[in-house]
């Protein structure tokens, strides 16, 4: 029963997709794509200070990163930029079957696809890519 509501709050997010637009007024974004299976996506960020005033996505793939990416958005939304990194390693550590030390909502749907390692990258490919769009300018040009 549980695994039907994961999927169905995946599905969800996949075929409604939150904060699916173009960032034009961002304070940073990066490129992020999977190679294996052609996901591709840009994250853009707005930033008030430390805190993620905005943030949203654009791009296509698989049902599994698209709803990752959406989930992403909601997740992270008036997080400082610490704890939106401590959050995507807290999701990490779910999808390394690991539990996590805290309810991560809607998160938590995405716990099933540890069964299926060659997803985890989808799953992670938006976070990834939040990370280098939050890491310092420095970093990001080195990653070029």
């Amino acid at each position: 029963m549980l695994d039907e509501l994961y999927q169905d709050l995946i599905l969800d997010h996949h075929r409604r997709p939150r904060n699916k637009r173009p960032c034009p007024a961002c304070s940073c974004r990066a490129e992020g794509a999977n190679a294996l299976c052609g996901d591709s996506l840009v994250v853009g960020v707005s930033l008030d200070g430390e805190r993620i005033a905005s943030v949203s996505f654009e791009g296509q793939g698989c049902a599994i990163s698209q709803a990752s990416a959406s989930m992403m958005t909601e997740a992270v939304q008036g997080l400082s930029v610490a704890d939106a990194l401590a959050l995507g390693g807290e999701l990490r550590a779910l999808l390394r079957g690991e539990a996590p030390a805290r309810d991560l909502g809607d998160l938590q749907s995405l716990e099933g696809i540890a069964r299926f390692p060659v997803r985890i990258k989808c799953a992670l490919l938006p976070w990834t890519t939040l990370e280098h769009a939050l890491a310092p300018p420095a970093a990001r040009e080195e990653r070029r």
